[in-house]
């Protein structure tokens, strides 16, 4: 079903007789298989509202990313975010949309220094489990109490409603890009050197490591630095006289060494499970050090806060072993890529705490009572 308006989406939800499986472009194919009638938002495209003195964009849900980005570059900004094309590492095909990078909070490089989607995002409307269209937060930043459902969407998978319509904070984009590379340095090392740069005040909009074996000419590690010109010069300076080593790689060839880790394409198209796993930068490397060769691969970003991980395609796809690993170091690990028997017998999100799900049921209670909209991709 690809309903052309919220209308038709809402009467579609409020008639459902059984599950629906929500989804945007369907290039993200990630969570426990949904069984039930397939319902796509796109549909609804097409921007309603663009205000670049205000740094403004509302936009329909099922709107393609890649016509987001093209409408922003025209006046000369951009999503802060810089969210992900999951298409190469999951091998999906079709057009990533802006509702589906908000379900997934989808948030790229950046992050470490502007923040997630979900802090861009200044309104949504939304189909909930019954039909209705709710609305909520609106078209500038402004301090709100009580429950914050902008953000609790973000993030949401489309299990407490239907994405209709996005308002969102966006940005100009930076005169000058250039990157800083070190090569060959261990894991250790090399997140060492990004939190170097991080506490620097030398303004780093990303910082990524890319440990030995997961791309050609050895581990290399990225710090990046956005801006004009004359301050893009003097940070050069300063970082490198900081980070000893390094040598500076300028425009396009800059945006390559991003869209790589962005993207994760390393992993793309070789054999394995992947991991996405939150930790404190520092315990990253001591994470896959005790993982040893149950992983063949690692990706650090976000400082070392973010690990990709790639690990077994047999058995568990390396989940208790990865989980309980990650556990004892606070942090937790989603399964990204996986077979579907693999994604039906683990669960894909990490376990909920008994609080944490007192509070999902109530949630879901509120917003899908029927239990319609994606049941059980979350677990």
């Amino acid at each position: 079903m690809k309903p052309g308006n919220e209308a038709e989406l809402a009467e579609l939800v409020a008639g459902a007789a059984g599950p629906l499986r929500i989804m945007g472009g369907g290039t993200r194919d990630v969570g426990r298989p949904v069984d039930g009638t397939a319902l796509s938002t796109a549909g609804l495209t097409g921007a309603t509202l663009y205000e670049p003195g205000a740094l403004t964009l509302v936009v329909r849900a099922g709107t393609p990313l890649a016509e987001v980005e093209t409408v922003l570059a025209g006046e000369g900004q951009r999503l802060a975010f810089e969210p992900m094309d999951h298409r190469a590492l999951l091998g999906t095909t079709g057009a990533p949309t802006i509702g589906g990078a908000v379900a997934a909070n989808v948030s790229g490089p950046r992050r470490v220094q502007a923040g997630a989607c979900r802090d861009f995002l200044l309104g949504v409307r939304f189909v909930d489990g019954q039909g209705r269209v709710i609305k909520n937060g609106g078209r500038v930043m402004k301090n709100v109490t009580g429950y914050d459902v902008v953000k609790l969407m973000a993030g949401s998978w489309g299990t407490l409603g239907v994405l209709t319509e996005l308002s969102f904070k966006v940005l100009a984009i930076p005169e000058t890009e250039m990157t800083l590379v070190a090569r060959g340095l261990s894991d250790a090392d090399g997140v060492a050197l990004l939190s170097t740069a991080l506490g620097s005040p030398f303004d780093v909009t990303g910082a990524a490591h890319l440990g030995q074996g997961v791309v050609e000419g050895g581990a290399r590690t990225q710090v990046r630095i956005e801006g004009l010109a004359a301050s893009v010069a003097y940070r050069r300076d300063r970082l490198t006289a900081l980070l000893p080593g390094v040598e500076a790689v300028e425009g396009a060839d800059s945006a390559a060494l991003w869209r790589e880790v962005r993207d994760v394409d390393p992993f793309a198209g070789q054999p394995g499970s992947v991991w996405k796993v939150s930790v404190r930068p520092s315990d990253g490397p001591v994470l896959c050090a005790r993982l040893g060769t149950l992983v063949t691969g690692a990706i650090y970003d976000w400082g070392g806060g973010l690990v990709w991980l790639r690990g077994p395609e047999a058995g568990d796809g390396g989940a208790s072993r990865i989980r309980a690993e990650v556990a004892t170091l606070g942090g937790h690990a989603t399964l990204v890529r996986g077979p579907e028997a693999l994604r039906r017998q683990v669960p894909v999100f990490p376990p909920e705490t008994a609080g944490v799900a007192t509070l999902t049921a109530g949630l879901q209670a509120k917003y899908d009572p029927r239990g319609v909209l994606n049941p059980g991709l979350m677990g």
